[in-house]
């Protein structure tokens, strides 16, 4: 198994080294560098190209955000996770339209080794708490707004479908909506999945905030 490369950044020197504690006692993961700034972060992730970053957000000067994105215009592959104490909508809103792999609440730390796998893996990652949050926000800031899907291989229905899973709908729900059967919503949702190379509702719903028109 190849030893994949994790870089930290926190301005709290305690967390970090609690963190890298956790990380190093993992199989197949070392911890090659830790910051506690954005600029750091900026920086170490130029020097070591790291398999994934682990981040903060608020920092003083640049924060997590701020750094992410540039880190992210550089390196557009990058695989970055956010652990912070914070789960404002204003972060949460900012971090999935960066396209970041993940946000996580530092009191779901011990849930951490799986998050790590399951980024570098290429899934989308977030905390329970932060998931529950979806449908409010994209009730509050996109679902007046959506994306343009004219000109991809989404058809009108199936964007519909898309709109009302962000929402937090059920299938049920949803084909109440839309006058269908379950089964041709379950279809519809099977395509939707399928076409977008996703892997469940909270990707889809995600996909959809991150896409959204501001």
């Amino acid at each position: 198994m190849d030893t994949k490369k994790i870089l930290l950044i926190d301005d709290d020197e305690l967390i970090t080294m609690s963190l890298e504690m956790i990380i190093n006692a993992e199989e197949g993961f070392s911890v090659i560098g830790k910051g506690n700034s954005g600029e750091e972060a900026i920086k170490l992730f130029d020097q070591h190209s790291p398999d994934l970053l682990l981040m903060d957000i608020r920092m003083e000067n640049t924060n997590g955000l701020e750094a992410a994105e540039q880190i992210l215009a550089k390196h557009p592959d990058a695989v970055i996770l956010f652990l912070t104490t914070f789960s404002d909508d204003e972060y949460i809103v900012k971090a999935l339209k960066l396209g970041v792999r993940g946000y996580l609440l530092k009191q779901d730390y011990k849930s951490l080794p799986v998050a790590l796998h399951a980024a570098i893996d290429g899934q989308s990652v977030f905390g329970g708490a932060i998931v529950d949050k979806l449908p409010a926000l994209m009730s509050s800031t996109t679902s007046s707004t959506g994306f343009d899907y004219k000109g991809s291989d989404i058809s009108e229905k199936e964007y519909e479908v898309i709109q009302l899973v962000a929402e937090g709908y059920s299938n049920k729900e949803i084909a109440q909506k839309l006058f269908l059967s379950e089964g041709t919503v379950r279809n519809y949702l099977s395509t939707i999945l399928e076409k977008l190379q996703l892997r469940d509702r909270t990707q889809l719903a995600i996909f959809y905030l991150k896409n959204a028109s501001t």
